[in-house]
Parts: C-alpha cells; structure tokens; sequence
C-alpha cells in the first residue's frame, strides 16, 4: 500500500444515521439519546406523520447533528429510508450512512468499532443484531442467496430450511463474512453504493424492501459484508412467536406482494410467475438500478 493510500484511509470519514419512526416516542427517545452518543456526524430522523407526542418532543431538541423530516403520511418503512437517505445525501454528502428502526438502536461504541473497520473496497456492512435479552434477533439475521451459491442450495433444499441460507449462531462469534442480504437495522451503505444502485424504492412501503435493496446491490456487483463485532440492539415484538400476526390486516398485502418481488430477483428465471404482477404494479423486479 502506498503512502497516499495509507493517509486517506487514515483520515476521518464522514458518517450520518437514518432513523424512520412513527407513534413510538418511548422507543425513540431511547434510540436519538443512544445514537448521539456515538461518534456520528448527522442523525436524520423521518417522522411518518406520527399522531403521539413524537413530534412535538423532536421540535424540543436543540442538538445541532440532528436533521428532523416531517412526512404529511405515513410513508412506511420504505418510504422513510428513501427520503432520509436521500436528504443525507443531498445536504450532507457522508461517506457512509447507517439505518435502523426506531426501536433498535447500537450498542454503545459500535460507531467507533465501525470506523475502526477496514472498509477499503467495502460497499456496505452488516452489524449483527440481538433483541435485548442477549439472544439474536431472527428477523435481522442475515442470508445469502441460495440460487447464487450451489453448495447453499442444496444445503437449503435438503432438509436445511431457512436455516440453509441464514447465517448460523456460530458466525456471530467469527471474524466476518460476505453476503447477500440483511436488514436495515445496523446496516451501513456507502456514498459509492449509492450512486452506483440508487435508493430503496419507497413505493415498496413496508416488509422486505431491505432484502430487495441489499440483494439488488449484490447483483450490481457490489459487496456486502457481516460485521459480527458491530452491535445492535432491537428491541420488537414482530414474528417472535411461532405464528404470524398480522395487524392491521392490510399488512398482509404488502408482505405478500413484496415477498414475491424478492423472489423473482433472488431466483431470476427460476421464478417467472411474478411476470404479470411485476407489469400490473409498476415495480421492477430487476437489479437495483430501478431503484434509483
């Protein structure tokens, strides 16, 4: 490596935090306080037309790294993190943004560890996720795309389930591996990525728009990495029993539907039912180009 590579990596980065919220004061207050006392540069906070006192706390606060939108509508999770990192990009053009949920937040110092990383030829990181009885949060664990890698495949069609192409419990505790799909809690992008693939199309409002975006980043070419030392807390309730609940009901919808866009990209051909649906919605099922 030569010296002038060596000083650029060495030079402080500019890093900001997305956070979408609505009608969860409590969790939030917990998440803003949490994030500003890590080592950030800007924290933008999308409030989806929260009807609590959300707003009007977040009108109180006087931190000068805060950055507050207000959406007329609930825009839902996707919507949210298109309009946060959009505005991040515009106002403050950081080298890396982080986002999460407002009921998760980082365990204290994983922003520090995370510019402790080398990131040199890293599109986009991973942390690893834990609901906050220590044990790991199943619905941010992440995954790699069995269609892409032969030997996950098999593993995932004979016998292995969910389990094929989910990470184990094991590399958790290991120094890191590429992937395919995360979530967006604790999941850090770069500025490069982001102009290379675009945004998470916020028509895709709630469930699976993460898995959409970080899988469509892979297909561009781009890397994806799991940070294992990189630690969050989340603290939800969604999907921990062995049933799904649903509510509101309508939810069901735009799980279903968003569900099958992530199939169609993760299995290209292999899953051409979607064809139809992609053309009567609107929404590409392609690389994350469409995103854009």
């Amino acid at each position: 490596m030569d010296s002038q590579t060596s000083s650029a990596q060495s030079e402080r980065f500019k890093l900001a935090a997305v956070v979408v919220t609505f009608n969860r004061l409590h969790q939030l207050k917990t998440t803003i306080n949490r994030l500003l006392s890590e080592d950030i540069d800007h924290l933008y906070v999308v409030d989806n037309g929260s009807t609590d006192q959300s707003r009007d706390w977040l009108a109180s606060l006087t931190e000068p790294r805060l950055h507050i939108l207000l959406a007329e509508k609930n825009l839902g999770g996707a919507g949210g993190f298109e309009v946060g990192l959009k505005a991040a990009v515009a106002e403050q053009d950081p080298d890396w943004i982080v986002v999460m949920d407002d009921d998760a937040r980082p365990y204290p110092g994983a922003m520090t560890d995370f510019r402790a990383l080398d990131l040199a030829n890293r599109h986009a990181v991973a942390g690893a996720v834990y609901y906050p009885n220590g044990q790991i949060c199943e619905m941010n664990r992440p995954s790699r795309n069995p269609f892409w890698h032969p030997r996950v495949f098999l593993k995932t069609l004979f016998g292995g389930g969910r389990l094929g192409f989910h990470i184990p419990d094991s590399d958790y505790q290991g120094g890191g591996l590429d992937l395919d799909a995360s979530s967006f809690v604790g999941f850090f992008v770069s500025r490069a990525a982001i102009t290379q693939v675009g945004y998470p199309d916020g028509r895709l409002f709630l469930y699976g728009d993460d898995v959409i975006y970080t899988l469509g980043l892979r297909k561009s070419g781009l890397t994806l990495r799991f940070a294992p030392g990189i630690r969050f807390e989340h603290d939800c309730t969604t999907f921990t029993g062995t049933e799904r609940v649903y509510s509101p009901i309508w939810k069901v919808y735009y799980n279903y539907r968003n569900g099958l866009i992530m199939y169609r990209l993760a299995a290209g051909i292999l899953c051409p039912s979607s064809y139809k649906m992609e053309h009567q919605s609107g929404l590409s099922f392609g690389g994350s180009g469409s995103f854009a």
